[in-house]
């Protein structure tokens, strides 16, 4: 089926110009700062030690949790503002604040990947192994196991613990399974903690505050903008969008489980499943067109339940395919016993098959969308 336009540009409608890209630049910016500042305040910086910070309640781990995610949030925003609408921006300074902007938010978003990353394969574990186990409650991973919300920020140091679920129910095969899997995320994440905290306190992280900053007083515009329409810059991110869309085997994609994700399993190459780089691409672009809305629309396109749905079907994809991709990592182990490696079979291929139920789930919202575009 041929793809239309989300919402097609009304050649009517009030022209948005340059004037409203500054504003919203500066609200980011301005958050960005506010964020940072708290993050601050409530020990984020790495001055309390984590042990110390990771007690359920306490007020200032809360605060901090909320501060990355606004960090995090605002960096994103204001990176996918200067993709978006760069003809109208200031080249070199835009093309050198991008890349960091990048860095930096995938810098922060690591640990609690590697949390999350955890959370999921035990709890599928658990679940393929036929015990009953209750979803946690809380936002990451500790050293010591693992807690709950896939949509909880990256905080460094700032992780919830309530620990991991009990092994008792679980074979032998699962439950090492569980323990291998545990170790190496949780190595992982804490590498990533420190990753982090390195590079919050790094001259790199100051020289883009510094930028943000700046930015937060004036933007640098070119001269054209103060005139220049933003609705064509803003329909051509939709225009990437539904091509790439277009691209993808929607047809296949309408089976929930068609066993097309278990292609190449087997394979000795760990590099990334081949099939998951034109979803993880999608996903991208369609985070810069719900960006994008939300500075032509204000708060009414972020409430969108059409491409909120469809944005959460793309991360659960990313998620299982990081999962699955954990699993056959673990499965590679030297030396770990026949059992073992059968349980990380079994739960790389459910994660697979989650791989493609969230292919299913986008196809069905996306298609949803398309027969109701006027």
């Amino acid at each position: 089926m041929a793809q239309q336009h989300l919402e097609p540009t009304d050649p009517t409608a009030k022209t948005v110009t340059g004037d409203a890209l500054a504003g919203y630049l500066r609200a980011q910016a301005t958050e960005f700062l506010r964020a940072l500042r708290l993050h601050r305040e409530t020990g984020g910086d790495g001055g309390t030690p984590a042990r110390a910070r990771s007690r359920v309640g306490d007020n200032g781990s809360e605060q901090s949790v909320d501060a990355a995610l606004a960090l995090r949030r605002s960096a994103r925003r204001i990176s996918a503002s200067l993709h978006t609408f760069r003809p109208l921006l200031d080249t070199d300074w835009s093309e050198s604040i991008r890349p960091e902007l990048a860095w930096l938010s995938g810098t922060l978003a690591m640990e609690h990947a590697y949390a999350a990353r955890l959370e999921r394969l035990l709890l599928a574990l658990h679940r393929l192994s036929g015990a009953a186990v209750l979803p946690t409650q809380s936002g990451a991973v500790d050293a010591a196991g693992v807690t709950g919300a896939a949509d909880a920020p990256a905080a460094p140091g700032l992780a919830v613990s309530a620990g991991p679920p009990e092994r008792g129910n679980l074979t032998v095969g699962a439950a090492k399974a569980g323990a291998l899997l545990e170790r190496q995320l949780t190595l992982a994440r804490t590498r990533a903690h420190s990753t982090a905290l390195q590079a919050l306190g790094s001259s790199r992280f100051h020289a883009v505050a510094d930028n943000i900053a700046l930015l937060a007083s004036e933007v640098p515009l070119t001269p054209a903008a103060a005139t220049a329409d933003l609705r064509p810059l803003a329909a051509a991110a939709e225009e990437r969008l539904t091509d790439a869309v277009a691209a993808l085997p929607l047809i296949t994609a309408g089976h929930p489980y068609n066993a097309e994700a278990l292609i190449h399993g087997l394979s000795p190459d760990p590099a990334p499943h081949p099939q998951d780089a034109p979803w993880h691409q999608v996903r991208l672009l369609l985070r810069l067109h719900r960006y994008a809305r939300e500075l032509l629309h204000g708060d009414d396109a972020r409430m969108d339940v059409r491409l909120l749905t469809a944005g959460q079907a793309l991360n659960r994809h990313r998620d299982a395919s990081e999962a699955a991709g954990a699993a056959a990592q673990a499965a590679r182990t030297p030396r770990i016993a026949p059992a073992t490696a059968y349980a990380l079979g079994v739960l790389h291929a459910d994660q697979r098959h989650e791989v493609e139920a969230a292919r299913f789930a986008f196809q069905q919202s996306w298609q949803r969308q398309t027969v109701g575009t006027p």
